[in-house]
């Protein structure tokens, strides 16, 4: 059947409806507003279909049940409130799909290293909850997504060509949209866009040729834009560094975790056995992540997005594993091997690479300062993450600089 077709007989059965008596509107009206969904979805699935076809059958479909709302102030409230919460499932299902010049995206298991075009890599189970920071780096044309201060997703970009080059600084989400066309690129698709500014400048999917090349927007593959729209709200904060104007976080070239506003060569002086930092009041709550780096020797602590506390570790044997647990409610019953005094706390594992490792187990092979672990121990609630891994989640600063530079 053609499209007109549908679109008619949907309108029909509507208009049916409508006609129909008190003693049958309510359910048959809800029924046929799920029918017209289910229209509007099956013209949506059909994949030779472009993206103004399904935006124009999704604002078909919701104008449609707001003529039936508009007809339905005689029914009960609790059935126009279900056509309502209807309509707006119908608004918000149609995803905008990928424009076939637009790169789609290549996920890559390496959460470090160079990135090819359209290349991304997300885990974002890594750090479940708390505050989203995004970092763009214009040398890089790379992007890194921080949760609670822990690297979870990070793509290529493509940036602001010569000319039309991409503003440094710290911006806020000013508005977002997953169906977007821009009104002054001769109604250019922008799947996905987040609004940095009032004056044009957001990201969005878009084409990924390998090098600077759009008017000023912040270009993703396609994939990740739909991740990225998904994992922020609107106000998140997004820094752009272009490695002359210093930004906060070492926008420009940033690591596996987040460095503070406040970074000081001071704050990454070399531990001494047993020896740590613990500062609290850097940030009173909110979630705590925790990551402990065999390869840095250390364990650091978050705390909503900021650093909290640091220690020196030892290691017995040499590789830990990357693993991904998270704490449960409860105890075992078994005496802590890094708390003495206290009872061991109940601990999943969530995620990780190769054979599985039991908690205590690997609790056996660490050592760090028991006070430390008091301090931590008091302040871990159910639902904080640790992160176990081999790779160094701090970088060596320049002598000459407060920067960062790869190891």
């Amino acid at each position: 059947m053609a499209d007109d077709d549908h679109r008619l007989s949907a309108e029909e059965t509507f208009l049916d409806c409508i006609q129909l008596g008190p003693d049958n509107r309510g359910g048959i009206r809800i029924g046929i507003t799920a029918r017209v969904a289910v229209v509007a979805r099956s013209h949506c699935d059909n994949q030779s279909a472009d993206a103004s076809t399904h935006g124009a059958l999704a604002g078909h479909a919701v104008f449609l049940l707001a003529r039936v709302t508009a007809n339905c102030c005689d029914l009960p409230m609790k059935f126009r409130s279900v056509i309502a919460i209807l309509a707006a499932l119908v608004a918000t299902s149609f995803a905008m799909e990928q424009p076939s010049f637009h790169t789609k995206g290549t996920p890559t298991g390496k959460p470090t290293g160079p990135l090819r075009p359209g290349e991304y890599w997300w885990k974002p189970r890594l750090s479940p909850r708390g505050p989203v920071v995004v970092l763009v780096s214009l040398p890089q044309q790379t992007m890194h997504v921080y949760r609670n201060g822990i690297l979870v997703g990070r793509s290529s970009i493509s940036s602001g060509s010569k000319g039309n080059s991409t503003p440094p600084g710290v911006f806020n989400i000013l508005d977002k949209k997953e169906t977007h066309y821009s009104k002054t690129y001769d109604n250019a698709p922008m799947p996905n866009m987040q609004r940095l500014t009032w004056t044009g400048i957001a990201m969005h999917s878009g084409q990924l040729p390998g090098y600077p090349a759009s008017h000023g927007c912040i270009r993703l593959p396609y994939d990740f834009s739909a991740l990225l729209f998904d994992a922020t709200s609107k106000g998140g904060t997004v820094v752009i560094g272009d490695g002359k104007t210093p930004q906060p976080h070492l926008a420009s070239n940033p690591g596996v975790m987040l460095a503070p506003k406040d970074l000081r060569p001071a704050m990454l002086r070399a531990l001494g056995a047993n020896e740590f930092d613990w500062h609290p009041e850097r940030s009173s709550s909110g979630p705590i992540t925790i990551v402990i780096s065999s390869a840095d020797k250390a364990l650091y602590v978050y705390r909503n997005g900021n650093p909290i506390g640091r220690a020196a570790l030892e290691v017995k044997g040499r590789r830990l594993g990357e693993h991904v647990f998270t704490l449960l409610e409860g105890t075992t019953g078994k005496p802590s091997q890094l708390a003495p005094g206290r009872k061991a706390g109940r601990w999943m594992r969530v995620d990780g690479e190769g054979r599985g490792v039991d908690a205590e187990k690997l609790a056996s092979r660490l050592r760090f300062s028991p006070d430390f672990a008091h301090k931590v121990a008091d302040e871990i609630a159910p639902g904080t993450t640790v992160i176990v891994t081999d790779t160094p989640a701090v970088r060596k600063p320049v002598v000459d600089s407060t920067y960062f530079a790869n190891n």
